[in-house]
């Protein structure tokens, strides 16, 4: 975390996560066995252009499964434990809340989480020490994850939970114009997101919980010199091409998914739940050495 203050100066020009919330979109009956996700704007489809299918309801459908989606745009790790979940039928509960409900019922047959982006846009963008507050949001990041993480393994030791990860997309920074300094932010960004993740990850792996790396997945921890012609931008990072494809932020400057990201994310979850790994993403081979 200690270069975060490079990427942290221009997080005040975003969006990020933090729309108004609408209601997530659930689709249960009494008898079928569920798929509750929680988190934020990543598991409610929130985008430029309105709310759209995510991840979450591309995994319940492949999966047969009926979806409680409790997420809600902006929510942090702390909203998890603390604010009223988005799905209409939460009836005032929490996401955690009502997640140890379902859980207890005997109908869930699998939980994803991803949490944490929000933890450091908001108050880090605008703190004195951007430094510092990066490294106290991780601490609560984690304090919060096994929080929840232990009400779930009380209600149900055995359920399948999968946390995940964001794509970088501050690697979109490079070609992104209306960004200074794009190509420094993209190279600060991947020892980020691998400090970031690599800590949370252990933090579920503590629970028994999978981790799906989307960062990885997506080539973020990538060498920026491996080089690839994209049809935009030219010859640029095949990482930066990924992300360009799988996000909106190379030209929206917005972070959410495209849709090819949420179904890049479905796979990686449906992988994770069967117990295989997930595939890694597959930009055009480089073409030479920066």
């Amino acid at each position: 975390m200690r270069r975060f203050a490079l990427v942290l100066a221009l997080l005040m020009a975003l969006t990020a996560c933090t729309a108004v919330s609408p209601e997530a979109s659930s689709t249960t009956t009494s008898d079928q066995r569920l798929y509750v996700s929680l988190g934020d704007s990543y598991a409610t489809g929130l985008g430029p252009n309105g709310t759209g299918e995510s991840f979450a309801q591309i995994v319940a459908k492949r999966s047969g499964l009926g979806l409680m989606n409790l997420a809600c745009n902006g929510a942090t790790s702390a909203d998890l434990l603390s604010q009223e979940a988005c799905e209409p039928d939460a009836g005032g509960r929490t996401q955690v809340d009502a997640t140890v409900d379902a859980l207890r019922s005997g109908r869930v047959d699998l939980v994803t989480v991803v949490i944490g982006s929000n933890d450091l846009l908001e108050p880090c963008a605008v703190a004195e020490n951007p430094t510092e507050c990066a490294s106290s949001a991780v601490t609560g990041t984690k304090t919060n994850i096994a929080t929840a993480l232990t009400r779930f393994r009380e209600a149900a030791p055995d359920v399948p939970i999968v946390g995940i990860s964001y794509p970088d997309v501050f690697l979109g920074a490079w070609v992104n114009p209306s960004l200074p300094n794009g190509e420094d932010v993209a190279r600060t960004s991947v020892s980020l997101y691998q400090d970031f993740n690599g800590e949370i990850a252990a933090e579920y792996a503590k629970f028994g919980a999978k981790f799906v790396d989307v960062t990885n997945m997506t080539g973020g921890y990538g060498a920026l010199t491996d080089l690839t012609d994209d049809p935009k931008y030219g010859q640029i990072p095949a990482a930066v091409a990924e992300v360009c494809t799988l996000t909106y932020y190379c030209d929206d400057t917005d972070v959410h998914p495209t849709p090819a990201g949420h179904q890049a994310i479905a796979d990686a979850v449906i992988a994770a739940g069967r117990g295989t790994p997930p595939a890694p993403s597959s930009p055009a081979p480089p073409t030479s050495e920066r």
